[in-house]
């Protein structure tokens, strides 16, 4: 991450609902997503993609990042504990507030990204993980972002 901001983990699923892979490194692909993620615009699996009449996917699919702080204070404030890579969110980060991000660029590793919107929680979310996960998380369950250049 840029500035004081660090990545802590990095995960993909191949599929939707498909168990969050951790990955050492991904390759980020701009307007595209990352390689081998159900949201890569070359295999389109997963479960929450928009596109446009002009069959063009809508933007914030490329990259979602939450904060690890975020994680740790819903098991702190609600007892919700989850798994590594079970918020669904490709990059968990530390000491980044994400949602200052919307609109404005930033690094990732060595790849170039605008946030987009808020990535807030949804009752899909819920129904795989637990109850209470989706009030929780409400405004802090992080950040859509597009791949402007490519990066690892």
């Amino acid at each position: 991450m840029t500035g004081s901001g660090t990545v802590e983990r990095a995960f993909i699923a191949h599929e939707a609902e498909a168990q969050m892979e951790e990955q050492v490194d991904v390759e980020a692909i701009a307007g595209k997503g990352l390689r081998g993620d159900r949201y890569f615009s070359e295999i389109e699996t997963g479960t929450f993609v928009k596109w446009d009449s002009d069959e063009q996917r809508h933007d914030g699919y490329d990259l979602t990042l939450i904060e690890q702080e975020a994680v740790t204070a819903i098991e702190r404030e609600a007892e919700i504990e989850l798994a590594p890579g079970e918020h669904r969110r490709n990059i968990e980060t530390r000491d980044v507030a994400l949602n200052h991000l919307v609109g404005q660029q930033f690094r990732v590793g060595d790849a170039i990204c605008r946030g987009n919107r808020l990535c807030e929680p949804c009752s899909h979310l819920q129904r795989i993980t637990q109850d209470g996960v989706l009030q929780a998380l409400t405004h802090r369950g992080g950040l859509r972002a597009d791949i402007l250049e490519d990066g690892v």
